[in-house]
């Protein structure tokens, strides 16, 4: 029975050590001392060791895989595991990064759209971001159930020029597991630890796995086992307070569905169970939470925490060209500078100045007579104008409904052919205006929270 392993080895740089790493098991965390050297027992259940890249360095990746861990051999009762990275060649202090949210592949016709058209639209955004470092963060259901499919992902994300890290969705987990420890065992054989933490220039970055398998067929809550917080706790002690802390996990720690749907309870898988706990570690920092599975895009903002919850890169299961609210298919791009956080939402096939559509009257056929624009980065800093024939009427106003072209590719039993279940989501991210009848021509002003201004003209009928 294996009864501890010591784990030694050194953290270096053009082969000089580096001080104040941290090194960790999942369980363990300990700092390098000022030779670059560490050494624990590992816990008995620990599965790899992996460092918490400092800033200024690269990101060591193998065919755009983040590689920043090495497995523990249960047999040996000592072992050396050294970790050699490069400084970069440009200061991280300005870098930016890139959230995928659901590739959710489960045919090679859905890996080759993700070949050839998301990664494609991905590297020559990244190229356009070439005076910094940039790196990529895929936030689950990286497939769906077809783990075979997982060498396309690797495939895609290999073209796409930058190092990406992953985390485990619901859609990437064993489910012939006898417990949610058990889950996570393919995901691991292909891309390493389900939780970590890197650093880049000033900025704290987090992944967790939040997807709770509950050991009944594809059931699942979202939840963060101790085990995670309490490595996070320790994580975290190295953190000065105040910076900021990016967290990545897969399911949304919150969201508004409850409030939308009207419902007496939260959904077990769709919002994070235990986030309280999440928060309360959190509360000393500055805060961005990036999350994935919902096929909606969603932003929310309370005290120190924003969270962004992202439409996704397969659209709506890659049925179509729209997530269910209307979401384009697409990624979030974050620039940071210092410890402040800039953010976009890229649209597959579109500049980055897409940033929404609008729809004629009668198009929304609950409000026949208005003008409807969906606008879906919105967040409660955003401003939505409209003006008739070249006269400012104001804000348009803010209502729940579904986006027409939704409605139109999505709704119904027998749509799309491809996956008939896909449906058309409930959204708040939708404004209205009601037009005079001789109105000619409407054109609608978007300012995000950064000041920047999207605008779309057209006749409202």
């Amino acid at each position: 029975m294996f009864a501890g392993n010591i784990i030694t080895g050194t953290v270096t740089s053009n082969g000089k050590g580096i001080a104040n790493v941290a090194v960790s098991d999942g369980y363990n965390l300990v700092l390098t001392d000022k030779n670059g050297s560490y050494s624990f027992e590992a816990h008995y259940h620990a599965e790899f060791v992996f460092v918490s890249s400092p800033a200024g360095h690269e990101f060591d990746a193998v065919r755009g895989i983040a590689n920043f861990y090495k497995s523990i051999d249960k047999n040996s009762k000592q072992q050396q595991l050294d970790f050699a990275l490069s400084k970069l060649k440009i200061d991280d202090n300005k870098h930016a990064f890139i959230i995928w949210g659901d590739t959710q592949i489960q045919s090679k016709e859905d890996a080759a759209l993700l070949k050839t058209v998301s990664a494609p639209d991905t590297k020559a955004l990244a190229a356009s971001l070439s005076a910094v470092p940039v790196h990529a963060i895929a936030v689950g259901d990286l497939v769906f159930d077809k783990f075979d499919l997982f060498d396309d992902y690797k495939e895609a994300v290999s073209t796409v020029g930058i190092p990406f890290f992953q985390l485990i969705g619901n859609h990437d987990m064993d489910y012939t597991a006898r417990t949610d420890d058990g889950s996570q065992a393919t995901f691991k054989s292909h891309f390493g630890p389900t939780y970590f933490s890197f650093n880049r220039g000033k900025v704290h970055y987090v992944v967790l796995d939040d997807v709770f398998f509950i050991g009944s067929g594809h059931r699942y809550i979202g939840y963060l086992t101790e085990n995670q917080l309490a490595w996070l706790e320790k994580d975290l002690q190295h953190v000065p307070k105040g910076s900021t802390v990016v967290v990545s996990l897969h399911i949304p720690t919150n969201n508004g569905q409850k409030q939308l749907k009207k419902a007496k309870e939260e959904e077990l898988g769709g919002v994070v169970s235990n986030r309280e706990a999440l928060y309360s570690l959190l509360k000393p920092f500055k805060v961005h939470i990036m999350s994935g599975h919902t096929h909606f895009n969603e932003n929310w903002e309370k005290e120190n925490i924003m969270e962004h919850n992202h439409g996704t890169v397969c659209g709506a299961w890659w049925t179509g060209p729209i997530c269910g609210d209307g979401t384009p298919s697409g990624y979030g791009v974050y620039e940071v500078e210092g410890d402040e956080v800039k953010w976009y939402y890229k649209s597959v096939g579109y500049t980055k100045e897409h940033q929404l559509t609008i729809y004629k009257k009668g198009e929304v056929a609950a409000r026949p007579n208005a003008v409807v624009a969906n606008v879906w980065n919105f967040d409660d800093k955003w401003k939505v104008e409209w003006f008739e024939d070249g006269a400012a009427k104001g804000k348009m106003e803010r209502i729940a409904d579904f986006d027409p072209a939704a409605v139109q590719l999505y709704l119904g039993p027998t749509i799309p052919i491809k996956h008939k279940w896909v449906e058309p989501n409930l959204t708040e991210h939708l404004f209205m205006a009601m037009p005079s009848a001789t109105a000619k021509e409407l054109k609608v002003r978007v300012t995000d929270r950064f000041g920047n201004i999207y605008e779309k003209t057209m006749s409202p009928v």
